[in-house]
């Protein structure tokens, strides 16, 4: 797919999906932000710069780490996820965040301000991961750290089916990911050919727990990466592409609920020059 499409049609299909994320993805990426945060040890006062922030739900979890002294700055490609974190972080009251729309590969941020990177579950969906590490990785002070989580292997992840049962419905670029970064120690590799050192990841096994069948829906369909694509379904194509879906997760049923295995990647790395 041509880039700029691409973009585009990541930033109208977050859009769609970021009324539904946090109801079904909080307690599902909680595994992988846990590591992510092990593996930085933020430090109070320390500056953050969050790429792909989504509705900012590891955002404030980092604002709290840095304390008042310290600032996180977060961005997203979608406007309608932007919207979210902004009025959360005016409920709070909270000042030392801040949240702005803004493109992963093009990062509107000058050289070399920030203690502290991270992308959490966001490099899948960019046309060009290695260009957006290196944004990373340019925003960073010397001494600064470079973190990021990815889902891992394809084969390792229940929910994959998904990709397969809505394209065969709909043109395949309305519902692009990318699982590039999730062989053997890709994302690793990439932290490297930024000019990171001391790099280091890990992988984690984090079963996604659904309650219901409708849970499980709601998540692969509405609140995820396909949601531009289930948005043109009629009511007839989206219960069909539902109990596709349900056959796919079928040996992972639990009672009235899904245990659908999940395996995340997290690497980070410091900046020396």
């Amino acid at each position: 797919m041509e880039p700029a499409l691409q973009r585009r049609v990541q930033r109208y299909g977050w859009d769609k999906a970021a009324s539904y994320y946090e109801q079904y993805w909080q307690r599902q990426l909680e595994p992988a932000q846990n590591k992510l945060l092990e593996m930085v040890a933020l430090q109070p006062g320390e500056t953050v710069l969050d790429i792909a922030c989504g509705t900012g739900l590891l955002s404030f979890r980092m604002a709290a780490l840095v304390g008042k002294q310290g600032s996180v700055f977060g961005t997203d490609i979608s406007d309608n996820m932007i919207g979210i974190a902004t009025r959360a972080a005016q409920e709070r009251e909270l000042t030392s965040v801040k949240f702005t729309r803004m493109d992963a590969e093009e990062l509107l941020v000058a050289d070399g301000i920030y203690d502290v990177s991270v992308c959490s579950l966001g490099l899948m969906y960019v046309t060009d991961a290695p260009k957006a590490v290196k944004e990373m990785v340019r925003a960073l002070k010397t001494g600064g750290r470079a973190v990021a989580a990815v889902w891992g292997q394809r084969n390792r992840c229940g929910w994959a089916e998904i990709f397969p049962i809505v394209e065969h419905r709909v043109k395949s670029e309305v519902c692009p990911l990318d699982f590039q970064l999730r062989a053997g120690n890709s994302l690793e590799r990439t932290f490297l050919e930024a000019g990171l050192i001391d790099v280091r990841s890990e992988r984690i096994n984090a079963p996604l727990e659904y309650k219901s069948a409708d849970e499980a829906c709601g998540a692969a369909f509405a609140g995820g990466p396909v949601a531009l694509a289930y948005s043109r379904f009629d009511e007839q194509m989206k219960k069909e592409a539902h109990e596709e879906y349900l056959e796919s997760i079928k040996s992972f049923k639990k009672g009235e609920g899904y245990l659908v295995p999940g395996e995340f990647v997290v690497a980070v790395g410091l900046k020396v020059k």
